[in-house]
């Protein structure tokens, strides 16, 4: 067994083991049940939703950086959901007489006790890991461009790992180390890299070539590759590590490959719009007591209107209009992208941006069918035309509606040039391709997180 899986199933061993303890300690501590007597078999409800719950924020990941100020809220909000949703089961839709229902207390104080210690031993696993950590390795196999290009993304991404590079011949001739303070990344021979890191590689990713591997290259990557020392297509390195889909694969047969659920399967597409309008109207009516005071906040600040209508393009190319509060100052012209310190915002559109209170409108477009909950980010008709005969294929963005939040908007920040017009489509293509009812549940989660922290834009 692999150090990442053996951590996985330790990991999911103690929330199981911590749930079950902490839920009949509270109950013990509040008088409703005896120690000598716990509730067994109900606990696996709350077991279930708290590894689902950590398991969406990619909390049994080695790769997670459990130390951040991000996990740490993400952990945070996720067990709080957590609470929200045993309430709703245990006293609203289960009936009377499961176990579970011995008192409130119970699940809040569980809650509050589960928070630090799950994310304790979490931090502790991730120490003792960055403890033992030598200098960790990607070996890339590819033209110095593509290796060039790659180590970019993991610089920009974040990655710790460094990049060595290595063509997929045994020999390069001509070739000299870089000059100290090169851009390009170590380079060799791919046999001597095998055996100089053996150890500490983490995986080797090799970019898609007509081009065959040496026989010997190709035995040593099979024998790596089977004592789990993974190795990736530069295409699957991003589907697993980065979960978005590399826009230099694109083309015209792309859309004919495996996934595609939501855009192929009528039935998915039945079951999104369902949970649509269910949650839709549930949070037209948690948001219309405060509309009306955010209304007269905006009115106020400078007499104009309280909404902002724009034609956005959706599903197949059908254009509609997105309705959002107003949050920046009624003017002709200036830039269609909004910047970080853009002076035509509003002081209240400022906190509405970071909250992302701004979309709240949005829910109408969705109850009608205009856009989904979740989905890529509906995008300017004006915007559209440009980009469309800028970047290719960027029509399979249409595909599906269009989302108030999205896969792209909580792994990457908002788009205010081309550059991050592409960064951003890379996602929202893997969100088309492997749309799953997990994964949009890993999106509320993360959008709760942005919606707190104040990170919209």
């Amino acid at each position: 067994m692999t150090q990442g899986r053996s951590t996985t199933l330790a990991l999911v061993t103690l929330d199981t083991v911590m749930v079950f303890l902490v839920y009949n300690f509270v109950a013990w501590a509040r008088g409703v049940v005896h120690w000598e007597a716990p509730i067994m078999a109900p606990m696996i409800l709350p077991v279930l939703m708290h590894i689902l719950a950590l398991y969406l924020i990619d909390g049994y990941s080695r790769r997670t950086d459990m130390m951040s100020v991000t996990y740490t809220s993400l952990h945070t909000i996720s067990l709080v959901v957590v609470l929200l949703l045993m309430l709703l089961l245990t006293f609203v839709v289960i009936p009377a007489g499961f176990p579970l229902q011995v008192s409130r207390f119970v699940p809040a104080v569980a809650c509050v006790i589960l928070i630090p210690a799950t994310l304790g031993y979490r931090r502790f696993f991730y120490q003792r890991q960055q403890a033992r950590k030598q200098d960790r390795y990607f070996l890339f196999l590819g033209s110095p461009e593509n290796c060039l290009a790659f180590k970019q993304d993991c610089r920009r991404i974040g990655m710790t790992q460094s990049v060595l590079y290595a063509t997929h011949a045994t020999f390069v001739p001509g070739l000299e180390p870089p000059a100290p303070g090169a851009t390009m990344p170590p380079f060799g021979d791919a046999g001597h890299y095998l055996e100089q890191y053996h150890g500490r590689i983490d995986a080797i990713i090799l970019r898609e070539t007509s081009e065959e591997l040496p026989a010997a290259v190709a035995q040593k990557l099979v024998e790596l590759h089977f004592s789990g020392v993974p190795t990736y297509t530069l295409e699957l390195f991003h589907q697993v590590y980065w979960r978005k889909i590399p826009l230099y694969r694109l083309n015209q047969t792309w859309l004919f490959q495996e996934g595609f659920q939501i855009a192929r399967e009528p039935v998915f597409e039945r079951l999104k719009r369902l949970s649509d309008i269910v949650l839709a109207s549930l949070g037209l009516l948690l948001a219309l007591p405060f509309l009306p005071i955010v209304a007269a906040a905006i009115w106020v600040g400078d007499r104009g209107p309280v909404f902002f209508f724009q034609p956005r393009v959706g599903k197949n190319r059908v254009i509609f209009n997105i309705v959002k509060l107003r949050t920046m100052r009624s003017q002709e012209g200036g830039e269609v992208y909004t910047g970080a310190n853009d002076s035509r915002i509003t002081p209240i559109g400022r906190f509405l941006r970071a909250s992302r209170l701004d979309e709240v409108p949005q829910i109408w477009n969705v109850l009608v069918g205009d856009m989904s909950l979740i989905g890529p980010r509906a995008e300017w008709t004006r915007l559209v035309e440009d980009y469309e005969k800028r970047i290719p294929c960027y029509h399979f963005r249409h595909l599906v509606k269009p989302g108030i939040t999205g896969w792209a908007q909580v792994n990457y920040p908002y788009g205010a040039n081309l550059e991050d017009t592409l960064r951003k489509l890379e996602y929202d293509l893997y969100y088309i391709r492997y749309f799953s009812f997990v994964l949009d549940a890993s999106i509320v989660l993360k959008t709760i997180h942005i919606m707190l922290f104040g990170k919209g834009r």
